[in-house]
C-alpha cells in the first residue's frame, strides 16, 4: 500500500528549497527597481509556508521509500514545483493568464525553453532572473540535491534517484547514492561558477549570471529578444563548449577533472556524441559555404553553435536554421530527436539509445548470416543486458507513439503540420525552437490555451523520461503489492 506520509514529507523539502531560490530574484528585483520586489517576497514566503505545511505532515523520519513512492514524489514533486513556481508571474501580472504562467513555468522547470513571452527584454528584471533559475533547479532536478541532504532527514535516495536520473544509465561516482549526487551538484555548482565569471566579464555580471544558469541548465532561456544572436562572436563559442559540457555525461565530466583518461574514452556514446557534432557541424558549414554563400568563419559559428543547442536540448539562437536550405531545416527537425549524453541536463531520447539501437542493427544482420552465432551486443566494452535492449526499444516506440499521438491531436485543432509535429517534437524532448510558426526565431504565444496545457503536459512526460509519468496512468500501478 502506498504511505503518502513520506510522499508528503519529501515534496514539502522540495517546496521549500524552491520557495528560499525564488528569494534570490529579490536582490535584483530590489537593484532594478522594476516593481516586482513585494511580488517575490510574498510568493517565496507562500511557497515556502506551504512546503513547510507538507514537510511537518505527520514527519517521520523512518519512513522507508518504495518504488511506487518514489516515482510518485518525482511526478507530484515536479507537479507541485511548477504550481509554486507560476506565483511570481502571476503575483506581478507579467502574463495574460494563468495558463501562460503555467506553460512558462513548465517550460522553465524541465529546461524546455520555449516561450509566451513576446518582449522579453520589457520584463522586469527579477522576474527574468527567476525564469533563468527554473530552468537551473530542473537542470539537474530538484530531488537529486534533496537526495543529496536526505541523511539529514533520515531518509534513503535511492528510489528518487532512479525515478529522476536523466536516461537509461546513471553510473555511481560514489558507494552511496547520497554521495553520487553530491557530486553531480558539485560539477553543476562549479561549472555554473566558471561560466557566470566569463560571461560576466563580457556581458556584464546580469546577463552573465542569467546565461550561465540556463547554459549548464541545457533551458536555452535568453535575457534578449534574439537570444544569442544578440551577442558577439566571442560569446557566443564560450557558450558553445559549455554546452558541450552540459549535454555530456556527468560521470564523463567527473573523471576528467580527476584525469583519468581511460575512463572517459571507455564512454562510447561520449565518442558519438563528438563524432556526430563534428560531422554535422563539417556538414552544414560546406552547405552555407558553398550554396548559401555565407562566409567561412560565420558558417562554421552558426552551423556548430545550431547543432550543439539541439543536440543538448539547449534551445539557444544565434540564426534563424529554417531559413538556410530545405536540407538542413530537416537536418535540424531530425536533431530533435536526438538528446546528448545520458547522465547529463539535457532531455530528448538521449545518443545511449540511439547508439544501443544502431549497433542492435548492425548486429541482426550478422545474427542473420550467423543464426547459430552468440553475438552479445557490447556497450563500453560490457555486454548490454537484454532486459536493457528491450527497455529501450519500448522506450524509443513509445517516444514515436507519443510523438504521432500529440502531432495529431495539434493537427486535429486547426494547426499546420510543420507546426504541430515541430511543437510535439520539441516540447517533448525539452527543446525549444522548432519549425513552422514555433520555430527559432518565433515564440508560442499564438497558441491556444488548451494546447500550451497539452504541450505542458508533454514536457513534464519527455522530462521524466516518459516511463516515470506513464506509470501513474496503469491500474496496476495503484494496486496493493
Amino acid at each position: 500500500m502506498i504511505n503518502f506520509q513520506p510522499i508528503s514529507n519529501v515534496i514539502g523539502v522540495q517546496i521549500v528549497v524552491v520557495g528560499l531560490l525564488m528569494w534570490t530574484a529579490l536582490p535584483f528585483a530590489l537593484y532594478f527597481g522594476d516593481g516586482d520586489a513585494w511580488a517575490f517576497f510574498w510568493a517565496g514566503f507562500i511557497t515556502v509556508l506551504g512546503g513547510g505545511g507538507l514537510w511537518y505532515y505527520h514527519f517521520d523520519s523512518r519512513a522507508n521509500i518504495t518504488k511506487k513512492e518514489g516515482y510518485l514524489i518525482v511526478v507530484m514533486g515536479w507537479i507541485l514545483m511548477v504550481l509554486f513556481g507560476t506565483l511570481p508571474y502571476v503575483l506581478t501580472g507579467s502574463t495574460d493568464s494563468f495558463t501562460d504562467a503555467l506553460f512558462e513555468t513548465m517550460s522553465g522547470m524541465t529546461t524546455t525553453g520555449a516561450t509566451i513571452f513576446t518582449e522579453i527584454e520589457e520584463l522586469p528584471r527579477g522576474l527574468l532572473f527567476w525564469r533563468s533559475m527554473t530552468q537551473w533547479i530542473g537542470g539537474m532536478g530538484i530531488i537529486v540535491l534533496t537526495v543529496a541532504i536526505f541523511p539529514l532527514l533520515g531518509f534513503g535516495g535511492t528510489e528518487l534517484f532512479v525515478a529522476e536520473a536523466p536516461g537509461p544509465t546513471s553510473d555511481k561516482l560514489h558507494p552511496r547514492i547520497q554521495g553520487t549526487a553530491k557530486r553531480l551538484w558539485f560539477i553543476y555548482l562549479g561549472l555554473t561558477a566558471t561560466l557566470c565569471v566569463i560571461l560576466s566579464s563580457m556581458m556584464g555580471f546580469y546577463d552573465g549570471i542569467n546565461h550561465a544558469l540556463t547554459t549548464m541548465a541545457t533551458g536555452g532561456f535568453s535575457t534578449k529578444n534574439d537570444s544569442i544572436a544578440h551577442f558577439g562572436p566571442a560569446v557566443q563559442y564560450v557558450i558553445v563548449l559549455f554546452m558541450l559540457f552540459a549535454g555530456t555525461n556527468y560521470a564523463v565530466l567527473y573523471f576528467a577533472l580527476k584525469r583519468k583518461w581511460a575512463s572517459i574514452w571507455r564512454y562510447d556514446e561520449f565518442k558519438f556524441y563528438l563524432l556526430l557534432v563534428g560531422g554535422l557541424t563539417i556538414l552544414f558549414s560546406m552547405i552555407l559555404i558553398f550554396e548559401v554563400g555565407k562566409p567561412a568563419e560565420e558558417s562554421f559559428r552558426e552551423s556548430i553553435f545550431t547543432i550543439v543547442s539541439l543536440i543538448t536540448t539547449t534551445g539557444y539562437v544565434n540564426a534563424d536554421y529554417t531559413t538556410w536550405t530545405p536540407i538542413i531545416t530537416f537536418l535540424c527537425f531530425t536533431l530533435l530527436f536526438f538528446g546528448a549524453n545520458a547522465g547529463s541536463t539535457s532531455g530528448g531520447i538521449k545518443l545511449v539509445r540511439h547508439a544501443v539501437f544502431l549497433k542492435n542493427i548492425y548486429l541482426e544482420f550478422k545474427r542473420i548470416l550467423h543464426p547459430r552465432a552468440v553475438i552479445p551486443l557490447r556497450l563500453n566494452g560490457t555486454v548490454v543486458r537484454s532486459r536493457v535492449l528491450i527497455n529501450i526499444l519500448v522506450f524509443l516506440l513509445v517516444y514515436i507513439a507519443i510523438f504521432l499521438f500529440g502531432s495529431a491531436v495539434l493537427v486535429s485543432v486547426g494547426l499546420d503540420f510543420s507546426t504541430s509535429v515541430g511543437a510535439v517534437a520539441t516540447s517533448l524532448g525539452n527543446i525549444g525552437p522548432a519549425i513552422g510558426s514555433v520555430g527559432p526565431v518565433d515564440n508560442f504565444a499564438h497558441l491556444p490555451s488548451a494546447i500550451k496545457l497539452f504541450l505542458s503536459f508533454l514536457m513534464l512526460v519527455g522530462r521524466l523520461e516518459l516511463f516515470t509519468v506513464i506509470l501513474l496512468f496503469m491500474p496496476f500501478f495503484w494496486l496493493r503489492a
